[in-house]
């Protein structure tokens, strides 16, 4: 008999992603014998991302709180009664036989819908510091997949498993592909990478970090620097440049190649967020978190003191990140040591299964 799964998640990328590589393993698993739908939130990025994929998904008219004072809060509430009605029809139209969180407000009404009407839950929490939607909805959680150690801290802990975050696409620890990374962005293979990435979007503190940095250059850096901007602030450094040519210096709005860079990368400096922490853990690269001090919870910095915690990163506070980001990736390449073991470490952590790994955990409850 044909299996039903609902997936549920959204609000941002570090939600949405780990969903959909679980609904992709599903997928190579049982083909034709499993149905999918994802329930999203209306307006948020997922009604967007997920049917581009190839998969079919509704939207809730929930909204999350705003944490400035804000009439829309007002609304809140009734946007909640509302979702889970919805949720409820939705479930029961369906037929699912299991529904699977993963994160953000999106997932509240449709997993505290599913808990309530006896179909079997499944949470995967993708922070070491558990988001408040996943904490809530996890008191009737039949499973609970989690990346770190220690979630008994917010979690039942005879319902937890630890799978790592499911990740989309091919990250490895192999040097194979070097020469044509290499060639890809236009590198020496004699010189040092640093690889500066803030996401999709862009991060604001990356990119005046690197400002800084070139400002201080001739008309060479000393280390080759794969500089990924975002798309927000891609004009702006791109004019920047312009004003400040410097040799060995790749910038762009996107990295369209993300395993030639990291095939590449000597040291990376990046944000914090979970699905960035797996890929670096999965690819071994020495990492330097600065964590966005803008998200829930602090989560980003509590990813980061994770990795700290056991010598697998270095850490820079976003405050510092712009006056001496550079400068300790550039301390860290002088040391040879510093660096194998940093990479030795962040290596161990890499769960390169962590898709199947939840499937597995969906399909013992359906």
């Amino acid at each position: 008999m044909k299996k039903r799964v609902i997936l549920s998640g959204g609000g941002t990328g570090g939600h949405i992603y780990p969903a959909v590589a679980v609904a992709e393993a599903l997928r190579r698993k049982w083909g034709g014998d499993v149905e999918l739908l994802f329930v999203g939130a209306e307006g948020k990025m997922e009604m967007e991302k997920v049917p581009a994929l190839g998969y079919r998904i509704v939207g809730l008219p929930i909204a999350g709180l705003q944490r400035r004072l804000d009439p829309k809060n007002l609304l809140v509430p009734f946007k909640v009664v509302r979702s889970v009605a919805a949720a409820r029809g939705i479930i029961r139209d369906f037929s699912a036989d299991v529904v699977a969180g993963f994160g953000g407000y999106a997932s509240a009404p449709v997993l505290w819908a599913a808990q309530r009407m006896g179909v079997p839950t499944v949470i995967q929490e993708q922070n070491s510091y558990a988001g408040v939607t996943n904490k809530i909805l996890a008191r009737r959680a039949t499973r609970i997949c989690v990346a770190y150690d220690g979630m008994e801290r917010f979690f039942p802990a005879d319902r937890i498993v630890k799978t790592g975050n499911p990740l989309r696409g091919s990250f490895s620890r192999t040097t194979e592909k070097r020469p044509e990374a290499l060639e890809y962005y236009g590198l020496r293979a004699d010189l040092p990478v640093v690889m500066v990435v803030g996401g999709s979007l862009g991060t604001r503190t990356l990119n005046e970090m690197m400002k800084a940095w070139v400002a201080t250059l001739g008309d060479e850096a000393p280390v080759q620097v794969l500089w990924q901007t975002g798309k927000y602030y891609e004009a702006e450094m791109r004019a920047f440049l312009a004003e400040h040519p410097v040799r060995n210096i790749w910038q762009g709005a996107f990295i369209d190649r993300m395993d030639y860079a990291y095939e590449v990368a000597d040291v990376v400096v990046s944000r914090s967020g979970a699905c960035t922490v797996s890929e670096l853990c999965l690819v071994g690269k020495p990492a330097i978190f600065v964590p966005s001090p803008n998200v829930a919870e602090d989560h980003q910095t509590r990813n980061a003191e994770a990795l700290v915690a056991r010598d697998a990163a270095v850490m820079v506070r976003d405050a510092e990140a712009v006056q001496c980001g550079m400068a300790r990736a550039l301390e860290l390449l002088k040391d040879g040591g510093r660096l194998k073991t940093l990479a030795r470490n962040i290596a161990a952590l890499g769960i390169p299964d962590a898709a199947e790994r939840v499937v597995r955990q969906i399909e013992k409850v359906w």
